[in-house]
Formats: C-alpha cells, structure tokens, sequence
C-alpha cells in the first residue's frame, strides 16, 4: 500500500507543474498581449510587407516560432495516439496520463520560454493609438478575463483531476480501476470528440488583442487549425452536455433550497446578524 500510495508524488508533481503552466500561459497570451507593459507590439513606423518578408529580423524569429509550436502540436497529437498511449501505458502504468498532462506542460514551457516575438515587422491591425489606444485595450482585457473564467469553469465541470492523471492513481491505491471505466458510453463517446473543451474560449483569447503582430498572427493561425481539426462535436455530444449542465444546475438549485430551508427553520447564524 505505501508503494502505491507513492505513486501519488509524481502525480501531485505532474498537477502543479500543470498548473503553474497554466498560470503562465495566461501571461504569455493575454496580459502580455494586452497590458502595455506586459510586452505588447509598440507602433512602430509602416512597413513594406515585401520588405519585411525579404527581412532576416523578421524571418528569423518566425522560423524559431514556426519550430516551437510544431514541437507542441506533434508532442500533444502524436502521444494522444493509440500507438504511442501503449507504449506509454507499458513504462508508466497508472502514471501515463500524468506523463501525457506533464509532457504537454513541458512543451507549453518551452514554447512561451523560447517564443520569439517580431519587433520589426508590419502590424496587421493597431488600436494602441489616440483615439482607441484606452477603450480598445480594455474591451480586450474584459473579453480576455471572461474567456479565462469560462474556461476554467469548463474545466471544474469537466473532471479536472481525471484531466490531470491525479485521479488514475488515487483510484489505482484504493483498488477501484480506471475511472473512465466507469463512465457511461456517452461520456465516453464525448471524451474521444472533444479533445479540447475550451475551443470557441482559446480562440477568443488568441485573437481579441489590441495589435496583431507576425508573430501573434502565426501563433492564432497555427492554434486556429489545430484546434479546429480537432474540434469534433456532434448533435449527439451536445445533448449529452445539455443534459450534465441541466444535472449540475438541478444540484445546485437542491442546495440552494435545501439552505434557505434551514435558516427559514432555525435562522440566520449569530455572528451575520444584523
């Protein structure tokens, strides 16, 4: 049981590696996209697109951005394949998915550490000067605050600790099995569509910025694609997701009643009264 119960440190490792990714992938796409502190494209003079096309300070960094997000999209779409899942399962055991959640956090790490932005190119759109250089930046950062907060709302309905592999091993300790083998076929059906639950968010986070620069326009498009092709939801999918939120409401609204029962019975607490 010890040995198992071990099994938990690495997982726990993997979760908070994950999830400190996270925090500096909303950085790395949002407030540094935004802020005009934050790194933002500064205006800078016109340029000639077959200049700057023909410019090695503008390819060059392209290129080292091209690299970096294909070194993502291979990692996260070649080792969710069946072929490669076996193999992992075969070293890992109950700790693939862990693998997979830290692999793919390792690759968003060097992608933000090593994205090279183009400071000497055109920008395809900028609305950081008079007079939209308040209103069109804080429109930005509303939508981008918004989007965040659907998206890890998404994630807390979704069950983020299976997500994170956390879930495997503790299931794993107490004897249980997977936890996906528990779901229901539907869930199941729904899993394998919908690789990425946070689709229309992510690309409102991508594009909704004050400039688009080179780099920012490679980095939405080539997200944009990937996403897209690996958006496959159906009729069938979305009833289901109608059917779980209508259960989570329904649970929540219990709850709610169920409280203002209580306090109708035996009143406010002590220390809220007035």
């Amino acid at each position: 049981m010890a040995a198992q119960l071990l099994l938990m440190v690495p997982a726990l490792g993997s979760f908070l590696f994950t999830f400190g990714t996270g925090v500096e992938l909303i950085r790395f796409a949002s407030l540094r996209a935004v802020l005009p502190g934050g790194g933002r494209p500064e205006a800078t003079p016109s340029v000639e697109w077959g200049a700057a096309l023909r410019d090695p300070r503008v390819l060059r960094p392209l290129a080292v951005d091209l690299g970096l997000v294909a070194l993502f999209v291979l990692q996260h779409s070649l080792m969710a394949t069946a072929p490669v899942k076996r193999w992992t399962t075969s070293c890992f055991g109950v700790l693939q998915r862990s693998f997979y959640v830290f692999c793919t956090a390792l690759a968003l790490q060097l992608l933000m550490r090593y994205w090279q932005p183009v400071r000497h190119g055109p920008l395809l759109w900028n609305a950081c000067t008079e007079p939209w250089d308040t209103w069109v930046p804080l429109i930005c950062f509303i939508l981008h605050f918004i989007a965040w907060l659907v998206i890890f709302s998404v994630i807390l309905i979704f069950d983020y600790a299976e997500l994170m592999g956390v879930k495997q091993v503790y299931y794993h300790c107490l004897g249980m099995g997977d936890p996906l083998a528990l779901k229901s076929v539907r869930a199941v059906r729904l899993y394998s569509h919908l690789r990425h639950p946070v689709y229309l968010e992510f690309l409102l986070v991508l594009w909704a910025v004050p400039c688009l620069s080179l780099d920012r326009l490679l980095l939405a498009g080539l997200f944009t694609t990937y996403l897209s092709c690996g958006h496959s939801l159906d009729q069938q999918d979305y009833l289901y997701l109608r059917a779980q939120l209508d259960k989570k409401f329904l649970v929540f609204s219990r709850e709610e009643a169920a409280y203002g029962d209580l306090l109708a019975r035996n009143g406010p607490a002590p220390g809220k009264e007035s």
